[in-house]
């Protein structure tokens, strides 16, 4: 008997010393997978705290924990609002990451724990003039909605909208007709765009070929390119995602992009360090850190740190009257020009109505004359993405090409598209923008065609 006692015992020690140096292990070392999960928690909470003002418990439960990896299931947060600042770990301590927000640039990532550093990246810039509520959208916010019963019919249809929508608004000739917003949700809420924030970054590309400061056949765009074959990446190229570089673009584990927004406080340099895998020119690859560093491309064309940190608010959201528009940066200051523009839905139909309009907002060209038409065109090494970052064929048509035909959408619809369900269609020869934000995983098979293609019927009755 004594000798079991003692086994049991025994047992019992080895086990407490197993789990003491497990959490050991996960608190000085812990694996990526968990620093991934912990950064993104950090930083989706701290954008929608500080920037939409939400509830921190409420993003982490239903943003965070309830669509992504089961691991986030075991992520805590603490925010403290007077320092913004934002933890996040498994079970508040294991593999800790932290989120820090700034003026003017929202929050950041910050994987090496160097917040001073990180908040060096503030700048200061006057709030933008709140937009007349009596006035007509898009001088104003006020919206006299089309009544249209079969408009109406759509947008209250759930199962049409969506599963998870946060926002829809129909924008015909100039004007909304129509606008919805989930439960919680407003004309007010700033919500990110995730990848739709490519296409502004490569409007803001734009701007700079305007005035000068970057032309389209630049090469030799990095110092570490010119001893090497990816001297010969254009801007082109860059911007219709056919550099040739390798990038892995799985959100699923620990791979390219992953690694770049949650563990790499310079993502720009990350992204410049990717070989070639395929022919400059020929090779389409959808690519977030191609796009980080066509920001930091045209950060360093204007070349002063602080007027190329205020740049997207003068030279874009300012002129366009988007007064909700945040484009957040990285730790080290370049713009996440792939991911992190947070706007409300009645900004990002502003932005849709300046490309329909050609990048000529209130009669002022924007754009350089011609520049969105080349945008989306399709890009050399592709049939369905434009040469300026935009969808030809709309989102998840790379593997289902035609899908815009099938729902009778115009030729000429092209489309902003990110993650989580986040688009917004652009049909010039229907003078039509639809605007469909949410929260809706690719796993719900959700695509907004049918909606967008049951609306230009409707407005055409």
């Amino acid at each position: 008997m004594r000798a079991v006692v003692k086994f049991i015992k025994w047992l019992f020690g080895l086990i407490v010393l197993a789990v003491i140096a497990l959490f050991a292990w996960l608190y000085f070392a812990p694996p990526e997978l968990i620093r991934v999960g912990s950064g993104y928690a950090a930083k989706i909470v701290c954008s929608n705290v500080f920037i939409a003002g939400r509830d921190p418990n409420e993003v982490l439960a239903v943003d965070v924990q309830a669509p992504g990896h089961p691991l986030l299931k075991l992520m805590k947060v603490s925010v403290d609002k007077e320092r913004g600042l934002v933890s996040a770990g498994l079970l508040w301590t294991l593999g800790k990451s932290v989120a820090v927000e700034r003026d003017g640039v929202g929050c950041a990532s910050v994987p090496d724990g160097d917040t001073g550093r990180a908040r060096q990246t503030s700048v200061h810039i006057e709030p933008l003039a709140v937009a007349s509520q009596d006035a007509l959208w898009p001088e104003g916010e006020r919206v006299d909605a089309l009544q249209n019963p079969a408009v109406t019919k759509i947008v209250d249809d759930a199962a049409i909208v969506g599963t998870g929508m946060r926002a829809v608004v129909v924008v015909k000739n100039g004007r909304i007709v129509a606008e919805r917003y989930g439960e919680g949700f407003s004309a007010k809420t700033p919500l990110v765009g995730w990848s739709m924030t490519k296409t502004v970054n490569a409007a803001i590309v734009g701007t700079l070929v305007k005035d000068g400061k970057m032309a389209l056949d630049n090469k030799g765009l990095f110092s570490p390119w010119k001893a090497d074959g990816r001297a010969a990446i254009s801007l082109a190229d860059m911007m219709a995602m056919s550099s040739g570089l390798e990038f892995n673009e799985d959100y699923g584990d620990v791979a390219d992009v992953t690694r770049m927004l949650y563990l790499e406080p310079d993502m720009a340099g990350f992204a410049e360090t990717k070989p070639l895998g395929g022919e400059v020119g020929k090779a389409f690859s959808y690519s977030s850190g191609t796009a980080v560093m066509l920001s930091r491309l045209w950060q360093e064309a204007i070349g002063d740190k602080v007027k190329a940190l205020s740049w997207p608010r003068t030279a874009l959201f300012e002129p366009l009257g988007m007064h909700s528009a945040v484009l957040e940066t990285d730790e080290r200051g370049t713009f996440v020009g792939s991911s992190y523009l947070y706007a409300t839905a009645h900004d990002w139909a502003r932005f849709g109505q300046f490309l329909l309009q050609g990048g000529v907002w209130n009669g002022a060209q924007i754009l350089p004359a011609g520049f969105v038409d080349w945008m989306r065109q399709p890009a050399p090494a592709s049939k369905v993405y434009g040469n300026g970052q935009v969808w030809i064929e709309g989102p998840g048509d790379e593997e289902n090409p035609g899908a815009g035909a099938a729902a009778g959408l115009p030729k000429d619809t092209y489309w902003m598209e990110g993650h989580d369900g986040q688009t917004v269609a652009i049909i010039p020869s229907e003078q039509l923008v639809v605007v469909r934000l949410g929260l809706t995983p690719a796993k719900l098979g959700y695509r907004p065609q049918a909606m967008v293609g049951a609306l230009v019927k409707a407005l055409h009755q």
